[in-house]
């Protein structure tokens, strides 16, 4: 169900925001809007969708099993289905609005596809293959790469470099949408606290805040001496607080701040597949 509302969240990018505009921000898609301008409409968006994925879902399958594989044709198949069922009645022609909602749309889409074990074939399916070599780069960023090269056609095709700019904003806006839903949105952050009174601003943290903490074991490079540290995550909403607390028990504490994307356990998030 996840992955047929993210195919219908980016059916309905294409068709009120980037296809309408001219504006291709990489994947199948993208070059579908490219291929349709080049044939005058005879081959539409939904059509090379579902050809240029047949040879990358083979793949696909051999590479990432066939699990994955089929939830993969089964994002494809929705995708053009939804492409072709939804108006595609224009929301706005405002060049840099539709390639900013286009981009935030169609991100969200792919993100939720991402999130439940599928992909829309084509570059991010090819992203997820290639992740599955490169760990170190994330999904989203291997597809840019890719991507990249659908930005200069469509510009080429449209002979105008204002395509080339407005899809290179919709794919980086894309691009981040889908980080975020993957890695989480951060939400936490993370204190690491150094502080001569460990104990008695970790017993404060405990009764006024309720939340836990760790003391990790460290030592000075410069002093020499041992020193403990706190360690301690919380939402947003208690962070002034936490400050506050820390301020007023040891104003020469070293403290450091630091974004959670996901928090997993007790008093946050449970943890499960997704």
């Amino acid at each position: 169900m996840a992955i047929a509302m993210g195919t219908v969240i980016m059916a309905i990018s294409l068709n009120m925001f980037l296809e309408p505009n001219m504006i291709a921000p990489g994947g199948v898609s993208g070059f579908g809007i490219v291929i349709q301008k080049v044939t005058n409409g005879f081959l539409k968006v939904y059509v090379t969708n579902l050809l240029i994925n047949v040879p990358l879902f083979i793949i696909g399958v051999v590479t990432l099993g066939k699990a994955f594989g089929a939830k993969t044709l089964y994002a494809t198949l929705t995708l053009s289905f939804f492409i072709r069922v939804l108006p595609k009645n224009i929301a706005t022609t405002n060049l840099l609005l539709a390639s900013i909602f286009g981009g935030l749309l169609i991100g969200m889409g792919i993100g939720m596809v991402f999130k439940f074990g599928g992909t829309t074939g084509g570059t991010d399916l090819a992203g997820a293959i290639l992740h599955k070599y490169i760990p170190s780069l994330s999904i989203a960023k291997l597809m840019m790469v890719i991507d990249f090269m659908v930005v200069v056609f469509a510009g080429l095709v449209d002979q105008k470099l204002d395509t080339a700019l407005y899809s290179t904003i919709a794919l980086y806006i894309l691009v981040k949408v889908i980080d975020e839903i993957m890695e989480g949105l951060s939400y936490s952050k993370a204190f690491l606290i150094i502080s001569e009174k460990p104990e008695e601003i970790g017993e404060a943290i405990l009764k006024e805040i309720d939340r836990g903490a760790t003391i990790l074991k460290g030592k000075g490079m410069y002093t020499g001496l041992d020193r403990d540290a706190l360690l301690c995550v919380v939402n947003r909403a208690v962070i002034t607080k936490l400050k506050e607390l820390i301020h007023k028990l040891d104003n020469r504490a070293f403290v450091m701040l630091t974004d959670i994307h996901e928090v997993l356990g007790e008093g946050f998030k449970k943890i499960n597949s997704n």
